[in-house]
């Protein structure tokens, strides 16, 4: 094979390594298991996965500009706890609103501190992981929530709705990573976001307000919480105090995969998506392979791993360097 094409295979894993690992998982799990590409399963599987993908999208905004927000979980347990206690005091129509303003309290407080403070986004947003658990524990007493009159609310429409026989919480995963997408790739703001990832002293000197830009983003972060709350509350009309436990983990996972830097700088909306549904796939193929649920987490960190060293070594040309 001579160098160009060499150079250009390389060329082409370096921009679409992500794709070519989820060619290669959906493959593979359909080879293992028939049911694997069934339309239910499929389906089931972006069901399932819509509450961490639009997690995900927003935290994609403040990954690509630098900086992490480990809050997610605790923060989408807190959103989901509020609107379902309000749902009973004030009704669904006050209920969703309220909570959408109090989360994105908490995103404003978080983008101040790391935008406008400069403080580190890995130390604010580690506790506040803990503060909002604690928040949260306070809000509800130490209980979980349940909704009264489960029958008689149109709350359930947004995690068990449908609409052209297509389930709800797709609709809103593909709908917000569409509008994202667009604000990402194709505005004046997205551009910025790169910008102050990328280089942020340079960012700084082209004029772009890099702490309004990083605080923007935590809003955004935390809109998208709030959506996947919501998501979570009617799903089941009933939760834990704990139920995003741990979520910030796998949103950041999907990130990655999806080809984001942790660096900040680079990262799309698109391969956020491709990262959350290989997670969402990955964990169903396992499941039908007959996996224990032990053996799932051990599988999906070496995939994960894989993955990622796959898409590393085909932006450098070469499986390992000898440079540290």
């Amino acid at each position: 094979m001579s160098g160009v094409n060499k150079a250009q295979i390389g060329g082409f894993l370096a921009r679409q390594g992500i794709l070519v690992a989820f060619v290669v998982f959906m493959v593979g799990f359909t080879l293992a298991n028939q049911r694997f590409l069934d339309p239910d399963n499929i389906m089931g599987v972006m069901r399932s996965s819509a509450i961490l993908g639009v997690m995900a999208l927003g935290v994609t905004f403040v990954v690509i500009s630098g900086n992490l927000d480990l809050s997610v979980g605790s923060m989408m347990s807190f959103s989901t706890i509020v609107v379902l206690d309000l749902h009973d005091k004030l009704g669904p129509a006050l209920a969703i609103p309220a909570m959408f303003a109090m989360t994105l309290c908490l995103g404003a407080f978080i983008g101040f501190l790391v935008g406008y403070l400069k403080l580190n986004s890995l130390i604010v947003t580690l506790g506040m992981l803990s503060a909002i658990h604690g928040l949260t524990l306070t809000y509800s007493g130490g209980q979980n929530m349940d909704i009264a009159d489960k029958e008689g609310t149109w709350f359930s429409v947004f995690g068990q709705g449908e609409a052209l026989g297509i389930p709800v919480p797709i609709l809103i995963f593909v709908g917000l990573a569409a509008l994202l997408g667009v604000t990402l790739g194709k505005t004046p703001f997205g551009r910025k976001v790169y910008a102050v990832g990328g280089n942020g002293t340079a960012a700084t000197f082209s004029g772009i307000r890099r702490a309004r830009v990083v605080f923007i983003c935590y809003l955004m972060s935390s809109f998208c919480v709030a959506t996947a709350g919501l998501i979570q509350a009617s799903r089941s009309l009933g939760s834990q105090n704990t139920v995003g436990q741990g979520l910030e983990l796998e949103v950041l996972a999907a990130i990655i995969l999806g080809g984001a830097s942790l660096l900040g700088g680079s990262g799309t909306i698109f391969k956020t998506v491709i990262g959350v549904l290989i997670l969402g796939f990955i964990q169903n193929g396992l499941l039908l392979v007959g996996l224990q649920f032990y053996v799932q987490y051990v599988v999906t960190w070496v995939i994960i791993i894989l993955a990622v060293w796959l898409d590393i070594a085909a932006k450098r040309g070469k499986l390992w360097s000898p440079i540290a």
